[in-house]
């Protein structure tokens, strides 16, 4: 704590860099060994290609219009949605 002369208020500073970095490791110990990042973000792909996949002419349309706002991510030439 120390006392700010120019405002005369009381700053309260705290560094919570140990404390984020013990939570960061209680998360990757809670996940285990087992625990693959690159097959969950393989998976994660897998189930993005089925939901864009099928699309009718005014879905493909509404998608279009989302990825243009910026809502959605553009997916890559070749992938389901196309």
């Amino acid at each position: 704590m120390r006392h700010d002369r120019g405002s005369g208020h009381v700053v309260f500073e705290m560094d919570l860099s140990l404390q984020e970095a013990r939570r960061r490791a209680e998360v990757v110990a809670a996940l285990g060994p087992d625990w693959d990042p690159l097959a969950v973000m393989r998976a994660e792909e897998e189930a993005y290609d089925l939901l864009y996949s099928g699309l009718d002419q005014g879905q493909r349309e509404t998608y279009a219009m989302l990825v243009a706002a910026g809502v959605l991510p553009r997916r890559e030439a070749g992938r389901a949605s196309d």
